[in-house]
């Protein structure tokens, strides 16, 4: 079967109309399976990380996530925008090699590697923002920001608690790291599309008791739509069993390089902790939605520890979306490559406003 990106898998989901609708406007009537420990982990706050409560999510800004890069992207932003094309100097200059001219002529499998599209992503994201800002932008007017698993470090980045140079060193030792993970052991990501979290979270029960290895939910999109990681053993059994069994409407294996955000990823998170020690991490001027628990973090140490977690820990976008949309939100802007962020919303909630700042 051929392996497909999230970007392409989001095309083939259902959208909001079509999936169970498990999220409607009002918090009340929000249902998710049980996920991650982390969720409850009394550890990822403290007495000074609760400075965002009561915030507004009028204005949201969004930044995407891996799997959003196309070779060619870039090329007409640092042309048409001398702060974008500097935002590339600085970073070839850390990394080593020339990054925009991986992003603009690839070749593909080059730019889809964990290790560069990640530093990639971040760039091209912070790029987009200078073209936002060029065009006649007020990015003073957000009142929150987020990004999808990889995209949390550009809305720190936005929000101001992490500085650009040091987004592109942490984005670089965790593409790295996050690659070395997934080449000591077999593993992989599948997206299951037209079940609900509850009918998946039974297939991937069902699949780790049938292989005998583990799957679960890693990425939790929106209705209708969710990813899921384990060993290629157990992936090969959701893909065997997830029409016939739970009724899903198909099942797709992603093009990654491992199971992202389960405990395959966990010899990630010392080598990301350790980066993570040396970076001075402010408080963000506005908040930002952190992937690991749908909550915004004021305390920068916490911040440090969530960042950690996050490789090991499923992505609760789903959640996240609905805080949004019950938080006062009037408009969304999803700056960065392609249109996979703004694509969620647009299924969770069809009238959402959402604007797209491409690059």
């Amino acid at each position: 079967m051929k392996l497909m990106s999230l970007t392409s898998i989001l095309l083939l989901a259902p959208a909001a109309s079509f999936a169970p609708r498990l999220i409607t406007r009002g918090l009340k009537s929000v249902r998710f399976a049980a996920t991650s420990s982390a969720l409850a982990d009394a550890s990822l706050t403290s007495p000074t990380d609760d400075e965002f409560e009561g915030y507004s999510t009028k204005t949201a800004f969004m930044f995407p996530g891996q799997g959003a890069q196309v070779v060619g992207m870039a090329k007409g932003v640092t042309d048409e925008c001398p702060a974008a094309k500097e935002l590339f100097t600085k970073a070839s200059a850390i990394l080593g090699y020339d990054l925009l001219e991986r992003c603009v002529e690839g070749p593909k499998e080059l730019l889809d590697s964990t290790e560069v599209s990640q530093p990639a992503i971040f760039v091209a994201s912070m790029a987009a923002v200078e073209k936002y800002k060029m065009d006649g932008g007020d990015v003073e007017a957000a009142t929150c920001a987020m990004g999808l698993s990889l995209g949390e470090y550009s809305a720190l980045c936005f929000a101001g608690a992490i500085a650009f140079e040091d987004g592109v060193k942490i984005t670089k030792a965790r593409g790295e790291a996050m690659q070395a993970a997934s080449d000591a052991v077999e593993s992989g990501m599948v997206s299951v599309i037209g079940l609900d979290s509850e009918a998946t979270g039974r297939l991937c029960e069902a699949a780790s008791e049938k292989s005998g290895e583990n799957v679960k939910i890693a990425n939790f999109l929106c209705s209708g739509n969710y990813a899921v990681s384990g060993s290629l053993k157990a992936c090969a059994v959701v893909n065997e069993i997830a029409k016939p069994d739970f009724k899903a409407r198909m099942t797709v294996p992603l093009a990654v390089a491992g199971a992202f955000h389960t405990d395959f990823m966990a010899p990630a998170v010392d080598r990301l902790a350790e980066v993570l020690k040396d970076i001075e991490i402010k408080k963000p001027r506005i908040p930002v939605i952190s992937n690991v628990d749908a909550k915004p973090h004021s305390d920068p140490e916490v911040i440090k520890k969530v960042l950690a977690t996050q490789v090991t820990s499923p992505v609760q976008w789903e959640k996240t979306m609905q805080i949004v949309l019950n938080g006062g939100f009037e408009e969304g802007f999803e700056l960065g490559p392609g249109k996979v962020v703004a694509g969620i919303m647009k299924r969770t909630d069809k009238k959402a406003k959402m604007t797209n700042i491409e690059v």
